[in-house]
């Protein structure tokens, strides 16, 4: 099954043709805890080298990022279950009520949580119409919860792919019901997908802004475009989360390197968090699990003068708990994107492309009992 699975990819042979020297500092992290852990219990059995698990990350990221645009493993893959084992630390529950049970136990903790129904290229309109309402719903079970959250759209779930008009007629849909509370559920967040839906991402949430303040987007650090994006962005005093990005793009389109992004992000970052952007109203949300770039941040904003409660940290359920439950603690916002639906598979590789690391979580599903 797992062969036949690669082989669907296309992918060359670890290694061939692949430089091996771009490196994740999260990547590393988990690394580092999981040998921690074998020299506190003076297990060296696996000795791993730093050079080993650059080549071996490098193309374990290309191999998922193709996972997750593959047909065939978005019909089989969830039908493994040691995927469906290990997809859980990122996935409450398939269900509405799963991510609201996970949303309400974040609550406890001064986390606040952002739901996203997974979905993505609804190219019929029907069902697009259906996507609408299934949002719709999720904003009032919010409220009758009273939960601290808001909701995240793909533009591409509302009927992109089919008319753009039709799309943005959801979209408005969505932003007006949210915008029916001053409490919970009040905000809608634009998902950024692949760089060829850029363009349309941010002509149809400047559109929606001119009427609608209660809309934000997300922007990608990968991207080389995204600097001149903001500009625009924080003129019109945007909401903008900004994450790394985890979809397949050219290296004319994409950084490729993870210490290139990482210094794009923190350049980024300083920008949305800069006083002309405060001025302007822009509110920042970073999406990142770096510790060390969360740190680096963090300083940065201090020496700036900018209120911790000003700064707002967004990770997926299930990765960093402890840091998310210490930014909360220490007075940062901090919120958390919980996903449910049964289109999870594209989603959870990407997801695991981000953070290849996390392969260790996957290999201990796999070989346990």
């Amino acid at each position: 099954m797992l062969p036949a699975a690669i082989a669907t990819l296309n992918m060359p042979f670890p290694g061939a043709g692949m430089t091996c020297a771009a490196q994740s500092d999260t990547l590393l992290s988990g690394v580092a805890e999981n040998r921690q852990a074998r020299a506190s219990n003076n297990d060296s059995r696996f000795p791993i080298s730093r050079q080993s698990v650059v080549c071996q990350m490098s193309w374990a990221r290309r191999i998922l990022v193709q996972a997750s645009e593959s047909a065939w493993l978005r019909d089989h893959g969830p039908r493994l279950r040691f995927v469906q084992r290990a997809s859980r630390r990122f996935l409450p529950g398939e269900r509405l009520e799963d991510a609201l049970a996970a949303a309400r136990r974040l609550a406890g903790n001064g986390i606040t949580s952002l739901i996203t129904h997974l979905g993505e290229n609804v190219r019929d309109r029907a069902e697009a119409a259906a996507v609408t309402r299934e949002y719709v719903g999720i904003l009032e079970s919010i409220r009758a919860a009273t939960l601290p959250a808001e909701i995240s759209i793909k533009l591409t779930q509302l009927g992109l792919d089919n008319d753009r008009n039709f799309c943005f007629a959801n979209l408005v849909t969505l932003i007006e019901a949210a915008a029916g509370s001053n409490a919970a559920a009040n905000f809608v967040w634009i998902d950024m997908e692949q760089s060829a839906y850029v363009d349309a991402t941010l002509d149809l949430h400047r559109r929606a802004r001119e009427a609608h303040p209660n809309v934000g987007v997300c922007v990608q650090a990968y991207l080389r475009r995204t600097a001149a994006d903001l500009e625009s962005l924080v003129a019109m005093g945007a909401s903008v989360r900004l994450v790394k990005g985890a979809y397949s793009e050219p290296r004319h389109v994409a950084f490729e390197k993870k210490s290139e992004v990482d210094e794009n992000f923190f350049r980024l970052a300083q920008s949305l968090l800069s006083a002309e952007a405060r001025r302007a109203g822009v509110r920042a949300v970073l999406g990142t699990h770096d510790t060390g770039l969360i740190a680096r941040i963090s300083a940065w904003a201090k020496s700036q003068g900018v209120e911790k409660d000003r700064l707002e940290f967004a990770m997926l359920y299930g990765i960093q708990r402890a840091e998310q439950l210490r930014l909360a603690r220490e007075g940062y916002r901090s919120c958390v994107l919980v996903s449910y639906g049964s289109y999870w598979f594209p989603w959870y590789m990407r997801r695991l492309a981000e953070r290849p690391a996390n392969l260790w979580f996957i290999g201990r599903n796999l070989f346990a009992k």
